[in-house]
């Protein structure tokens, strides 16, 4: 019976560190509740699928390129994403009518492609993170508190193009002018700014200016005769309605030998003589970054400056069949 009982002890002893041995291995694999937590954030991170609604004003070169350059970023952060792509065609009261959609929709985050959308999206949502691109000017465009510090669900980046410069430009390629026609539509604020800018410049080179302006497409074509004999040559900034309706300002222009010096290098690519200006493809892909940050919860809209892109980042754009049928040396450009 003694030995009986021994063996018996034995066995529960054993047992015992046995239950111990295993207890401690068990302590050592558990994770703390913040480790949990982390891990957790991490898998939705990676697996989340994002809703992104895009409102984009009117199809053309330069809108088409951010709007590439956006998901472009998206894409190399390994972003998933469901875009809903949206094109108002023009048309403001589209706008209205898409941004109501695309915040009904319960989309993560909106992008909004040209001032306009910009406005007709931020006007619609005021909890949705709204990143805008294509906007000359989101402050004054009464999209953000400040440029600097957006304040609210709104930010993304601005194509304020080097009006000064340009207008530098057009002084030296065509040294004899001395009135230019700047064109451009009323519906647009980030024109008006624009324009604005390019009266100034002009005045400080001792050049007169005229402003011609469009409230529609239908409008251009008859605009741009109306300047032919009263002006030397038409300086139209990145307006999305003149940019749009590029080739009927160029087949106007050209055959009235009127150089076009423009905003942007679509635009000349559609019949403008030159341009110094900003890459817009550049120009969405700093949006999408900024849209990455805020779907990873590493920032918010109202924290995040609106972007610039630097002076080295602008280059020249010649159209030189058009500088043929000007009779213009490509040599003066460059």
């Amino acid at each position: 019976m003694k030995k009986l009982c021994s063996i018996i002890m034995t066995l529960v002893l054993v047992g015992s560190l046995a239950g111990c041995g295993s207890s401690s291995t068990k302590k050592e694999e558990a994770t703390t509740p913040a480790e949990t937590e982390k891990a957790a954030e991490t898998k939705t991170t990676e697996d989340t699928v994002y809703k992104i609604g895009v409102l984009q004003l009117v199809q053309h070169e330069a809108l088409d390129a951010s709007n590439k350059g956006f998901f472009a970023a998206l894409d190399e952060a390994g972003i998933k994403y469901e875009a809903d792509q949206q094109n108002a065609s023009g048309d403001q009261s589209s706008c209205q009518t898409i941004a109501e959609s695309l915040v009904n929709n319960g989309n993560d985050l909106i992008l909004a492609i040209a001032t306009p959308a910009a406005q007709a999206v931020a006007g619609a949502t005021s909890k949705i993170p709204v990143v805008v691109t294509a906007v000359t000017d989101p402050a004054a465009s009464g999209l953000v508190a400040s440029n600097e510090a957006p304040g609210g669900n709104v930010t993304g980046t601005s194509d304020l193009t080097p009006v000064k410069e340009q207008i530098e430009l057009l002084k030296k390629v065509l040294p004899d002018a001395k009135t230019v026609g700047i064109l451009y539509c009323t519906s647009e604020s980030n024109s008006d700014i624009q324009a604005a800018m390019a009266e100034e410049a002009c005045t400080k080179l001792g050049l007169e200016s005229k402003v011609y302006t469009v409230s529609s497409s239908n409008e251009i074509q008859q605009v741009v005769e109306s300047m032919v004999g009263n002006v030397d040559c038409i300086y139209a900034p990145t307006d999305n309605t003149i940019a749009a309706g590029m080739t009927t300002v160029a087949m106007v222009a050209n055959e009235n030998k009127l150089p076009i010096i423009c905003g942007e290098g679509g635009m000349v690519n559609n019949g403008g003589l030159c341009t110094y200006g900003i890459d817009y493809y550049k120009l969405g892909y700093l949006a999408g970054q900024q849209a990455v940050s805020i779907l990873k919860g590493e920032a918010t809209p109202a924290e995040t400056p609106i972007g610039y892109l630097s002076a080295d980042q602008c280059s020249l754009t010649v159209n030189e069949e058009v500088a043929a049928t000007l009779g213009i040396d490509v040599a003066t450009i460059k």
